[in-house]
């Protein structure tokens, strides 16, 4: 069987995500592409969802830190935009997503948006809410454990 030829085969976007969850969550690959399909068919309906064909090429998630790029069809971009945007947690643990750029190739998706994840994050004790507790730290956020979850703070929040 031969190929299309160029002129008629399918043209994609590659969407670069960048993704923020807390230093415990355990997101998995499989559990973040079946919340972009659910926030796309809840969004856009079984038919709108098939349309835009949203497709995880790409995943990492390490420290409540990640990436990804997602692959959708040209000409749907903005409502893939809008379905991704839908995802506030996988598989229960809650997450912040944004979209940083998006590209014509894989390969200038990952050169242009990718590998901004951020430093490393380092571990320390704070003063947070009048006792010492333990956090995540990447650069002026923290990530403070208290009893049973954790809280988003900035520098000028913990001592």
């Amino acid at each position: 069987m031969k190929h299309l030829p160029k002129h008629l085969r399918q043209r994609w976007r590659y969407l670069a995500v960048g993704i923020e969850a807390w230093p415990d969550a355990s997101i998995s690959r499989r559990g973040f592409q079946r919340a972009l399909w659910y926030a796309a068919g809840n969004l856009l309906g079984d038919a709108g969802s098939a349309d835009v064909d949203l497709t995880l090429l790409g995943f990492t998630l390490a420290d409540g830190r990640g990436e990804a790029v997602v692959r959708t069809r040209r000409g749907h971009v903005e409502a893939a935009r809008a379905a991704i945007a839908c995802v506030h947690a996988v598989d229960g643990d809650p997450i912040g997503i944004r979209v940083r750029g998006i590209s014509g190739t894989v390969r200038a998706c990952e050169e242009r948006y990718m590998g901004g994840a951020g430093r490393d994050p380092i571990q320390r004790a704070v003063a947070f809410a009048g006792a010492e507790r333990s956090a995540v730290v990447r650069g002026d956020a923290r990530d403070v454990a208290v009893e049973s979850d954790h809280v988003g703070a900035t520098a000028f929040d913990t001592e």
